[in-house]
């Protein structure tokens, strides 16, 4: 079941209480396509630079990611660089430069037209609009957004909001969009919007999910090594879709079950991505793994 994912392929300069790295593969897009990848094939919608490297455009070729849709400009590939604090829960950016990605206007090829999943990453939600609009046959369809376009760009997010089926945010984010504090109550209010599934990211708390057949909630995994949480939240929702597409479920008929296992995936794969800087734990890892610390999930969470 082919995934088509849609957002920035980026260059970031991180520096973490682990160590700095000026230049590394990053973005939204990226870190999506990496996770899901493992689950499912996956095809993406991007715009980069001249100076985007051919080994990056390698590494994405090698975990079988299509990249017809990956289209290359003249200019300079977008690039974020940051700093974090010592618990890296919070950091501050010190450089954004949108560079080509500040036109960027999604070409679907006529082949990803009739893919039946969808993960709109982080970008303006009229180009999230558009492009669910061009797409025929989708069985789910969903993405990511940010207090900027909750402030700024309200009612645009809340009209493609109502083509979403599902909506991963964070908690901040919830009660931001719902005007609503109580995490429960702000639940209600955001799914009313449209999407009938959402996830809270709750960074190393966890995750919680709220559906048309309750809730569930799962604390965070404790990492041994923790180096760069850049990209955490893009690789949870690689893992969450990726999941969603290689078990083929649909819109109004998601299994509680499977909407569950989809969580833990997604906290599996935000896990590995913090274990080295940017997308360098995607290099080694192996399904296997994947499946090692799932199972250490499940113990986790049984009483």
């Amino acid at each position: 079941m082919s995934l088509v994912v849609v957002g920035s392929v980026a260059y970031d300069g991180v520096t973490t209480p682990a160590g700095k790295v000026d230049r590394m593969l990053g973005g939204a897009c990226t870190y999506i396509a990496l996770s899901a990848s493992y689950f499912t094939p996956v095809e993406i919608v991007a715009v980069v630079g001249e100076d985007f490297a051919q080994a990056d455009v390698d590494l994405l070729a090698s975990r079988g990611i299509g990249l017809e849709g990956l289209e290359r400009v003249p200019g300079k590939t977008f690039f974020w660089a940051g700093v974090y604090s010592q618990d890296m829960n919070d950091r501050e950016t010190l450089t954004t430069d949108l560079n080509v990605f500040a036109t960027f206007d999604p070409k679907l090829p006529a082949s990803y037209k009739t893919r039946p999943y969808l993960m709109l990453g982080n970008i303006q939600p009229a180009l999230q609009k558009t492009v669910r609009d061009q797409m025929e046959s989708l069985r789910l369809v969903g993405g990511d957004t940010m207090n900027f376009w909750i402030n700024d760009f309200r009612s645009e997010l809340l009209e493609t909001l109502k083509g979403w089926d599902f909506l991963l945010i964070n908690d901040s984010e919830a009660r931001l969009l719902s005007g609503e504090s109580n995490l429960k109550r702000a639940a209600e209010k955001v799914r009313a919007l449209g999407p009938e599934i959402l996830v809270v990211k709750r960074g190393e708390y966890g995750a919680t999910l709220f559906h048309d057949g309750g809730c569930f909630s799962l604390p965070g995994y404790l990492l041994d090594t923790l180096k760069d949480p850049t990209g955490a939240g893009d690789c949870f929702a690689g893992g969450f879709i990726g999941y969603l597409a290689s078990r083929g479920v649909a819109a109004g008929a998601a299994p509680a079950a499977e909407l569950a296992r989809a969580v833990v995936y997604g906290s599996v794969m935000g896990s590995f991505c913090c274990e080295e800087f940017g997308v360098d734990r995607f290099r080694t890892l192996t399904r296997d793994d994947i499946e090692a610390r799932f199972q250490e999930f499940q113990k986790l969470t049984a009483f």
